[in-house]
């Protein structure tokens, strides 16, 4: 009789011990994956550079606005704290989303298209990571470097492309100089032949 009462009694001291910390356990777990707002962890290279435009690029680039804007915001989001990183990574989705969807005709190609979709996808992948609720400082980091390599990729196709179109007219150029100077020698040929015919009549 004794030991039901004690069981009786210690069967509910029991859960509410284990209920209590259980909840504990579950507020410390929250606490923990809480986002960090710790300023002093720097995410991406702030010393890191990108190619240069080449200056036809570059003159595109003008009209392509949302591109120097996007370049430069992709530049200054590498050296970020996690609230910077944050509010940049939205901004570089926007643009990327922009980029790929306005695309000059001058640009329009395959190979462009591809490096642009490959930039959209990191842009939004960093947007993913620095949301998350539990930050992982590692995967962040990775997204920067896989965004950097996107963005890199993507100014050394531009430059692929306007110098191949610069080859392609200057090959162009030199054909047609080739047939012009043909055309003036078959011309002079033509003209002393007629000159020759002329000097016999007399």
């Amino acid at each position: 009789m004794l030991l039901l009462f004690y069981m009786k009694f210690l069967i509910p001291v029991l859960l509410i011990i284990g209920f209590a910390f259980s909840c504990g356990n579950s507020s410390e777990e929250k606490q923990n994956q809480s986002p960090t707002n710790d300023t002093s962890i720097i995410f991406g290279n702030k010393d890191f550079d990108y190619p240069q435009l080449s200056a036809p690029a570059k003159e595109q680039a003008i009209h392509w606005g949302v591109l120097e804007d996007f370049l430069l915001e992709a530049k200054n989001v590498n050296g970020s704290n996690y609230q910077t990183l944050r509010n940049r990574s939205e901004i570089l989705r926007e643009y990327s989303d922009s980029l790929f969807k306005n695309v000059p005709d001058t640009l329009n190609t395959k190979l462009i298209n591809s490096r642009l979709l490959v930039l959209k996808t990191r842009s939004a992948l960093l947007f993913q990571v620095s949301h998350q609720a539990t930050i992982d400082s590692l995967k962040v980091q990775n997204s920067m470097d896989e965004l950097n390599d996107a963005v890199k990729n993507l100014i050394v196709q531009l430059n692929e492309k306007f110098q191949k179109d610069n080859i392609d007219f200057q090959r162009k150029d030199d054909e047609e100089n080739e047939l012009k100077k043909q055309q003036r020698y078959k011309d002079s040929i033509m003209n002393l032949e007629l000159q020759d015919k002329k000097n016999k009549k007399v």
